[in-house]
């Protein structure tokens, strides 16, 4: 057996998420320390094109986000279409593409014209092989009801492919990272409304019996609700196709029309009614206490930092002294960030064999990450001590995934601990605190 065979039998490889989410944690670590350290003291980061605020955008979207959706598509695609798992060698040159894409791109700038044209080749590619892989599978899924990945994903590849073709020719790019981010909020619509039917409808069972239970028990003692009472409260969810479609309408129009139309007043009340499209969304959410549960409320609150930050970004533009980029925080930091830890939280385990993690780093690890996006977002309004705010915003981050690298990072180098040979959900009751 080879050196590669070797590496490729680890448990690390059994399934894509389990190096892509590993590495999405550490790498969300390392990135946001390299940007306090260039805040705080000046500390270099790579000469990029476009200088610092560029390699810190494109390296939070392209970088650590790109790696979140490579690791959920190729693990959940296949589920999806009921279709075999993407290989262990697919696997690892996934990741050597994204990692040489990285590097790639942090020494564009000392290598002039031959390092731009070798990152825009190595990253437009990351995102070619990833729609190039699953697009056959969703078109020819019967049903094709996950079609909207697959457009998701070709877009965010337009958005790649333009911020490489603006370098190459000299144009300031940004503009295609701030499209890239409108792509990622389109993305986790739809990954979201995937993993909240799960995830909600576990919290509404495990209400019904909460309350079957008080009744049973309080029977004797004179408890007069029959089990029967509030059941409407209590209907399965669904995520319904109209509320999602018109939320992802929303911020797609938005994203093509900023891009368009950059400052404009337009732009500004497009947002606002992406803002409420996702506001909208959220109807299908009140589902009484069950909401309240540790996960489904994790759920709720990416779509209210979404909702929340094209209502900022709006009023921005529409002459609200308050600065873009408190918006785009709650978007990057709060909607990606939190809804990225939930994803390795609830799909990294149950795919690797493992029940939902009831310890309480995971409240403080969401919290945590949460108090970020709202620190940061703080630090763009009117008066605020914007260095200090940053500085925390990045503390409170690393924090978060921090604790997500050390003890996620412990199950997915690990062998399934349940029946389970592949990328199956976790097959029998495990200990949930492993």
């Amino acid at each position: 057996m080879n050196v590669f065979d070797r590496l490729a039998a680890k448990p690390l490889f059994m399934c894509s998420f389990r190096p892509f989410f590993l590495v999405t944690a550490i790498y969300g670590v390392a990135l946001l320390l390299g940007w306090l350290g260039f805040l705080a003291a000046g500390v270099g980061v790579p000469a990029v094109p476009g200088g610092p605020i560029v390699w810190h955008a494109h390296e939070l979207v392209f970088g650590f986000g790109l790696a979140a959706v490579a690791g959920f598509v190729l693990t959940a695609v296949p589920e999806f279409t009921s279709t075999a798992a993407f290989g262990r060698r697919v696997t690892i040159a996934m990741l050597l593409l994204w990692a040489g894409a990285r590097l790639a791109f942090w020494l564009s700038g000392a290598m002039g014209s031959m390092g731009e044209m070798l990152a825009a080749l190595l990253n437009s590619g990351f995102m070619a092989a990833l729609v190039v892989l699953v697009a056959p599978r969703l078109w020819h899924d019967p049903e094709r009801r996950h079609l909207s990945f697959l457009w998701g994903l070709a877009a965010m590849w337009l958005a790649v492919t333009g911020f490489h073709a603006d370098v190459l020719r000299g144009v300031y790019p940004m503009p295609w990272v701030l499209a890239g981010v409108g792509m990622m909020m389109v993305l986790i619509i739809v990954a979201l409304s995937r993993v909240s039917m799960r995830i909600v409808n576990d919290a509404l069972e495990a209400e019904r019996l909460r309350r079957a239970a008080q009744y049973t028990d309080g029977r004797t003692g004179g408890l007069s609700r029959r089990p029967d009472e509030d059941d409407d409260e209590l209907l399965d969810y669904r995520a319904r196709p109209p509320r999602r479609n018109l939320a992802i309408f929303g911020v797609a129009l938005y994203t093509a029309v900023a891009l368009a139309l950059p400052g404009s007043a337009i732009s500004g009340w497009i947002a606002l009614a992406a803002a409420a499209a996702v506001l909208n969304l959220l109807n299908d959410w009140h589902v009484g206490r069950a909401l309240l549960s540790r996960w489904a409320l994790m759920l709720y609150t990416v779509y209210w930092s979404m909702a929340l930050g094209y209502a900022l970004i709006g009023l921005s533009l529409l002459g609200v002294p308050v600065a873009p980029s408190a918006g785009l925080h709650l978007l990057t930091v709060g909607a990606m960030g939190v809804s990225i830890f939930g994803v390795l939280c609830i799909a990294g385990r149950t795919h690797a064999g493992y029940a939902l993690d009831t310890r309480p780093w995971v409240q403080i690890a969401a919290v945590a990450i949460g108090v970020a996006a709202l620190v940061r977002a703080a630090s763009g309004l009117p008066g605020a001590a914007a260095a200090g705010l940053q500085a925390m915003s990045v503390v409170a981050w690393a924090i978060g995934y921090g604790l997500a690298a050390v003890f996620l990072g412990a199950v997915f180098v690990r062998a399934r601990p349940d029946a389970g040979t592949g990328c199956e959900e976790v097959m029998e009751d495990v200990d949930a605190k492993a």
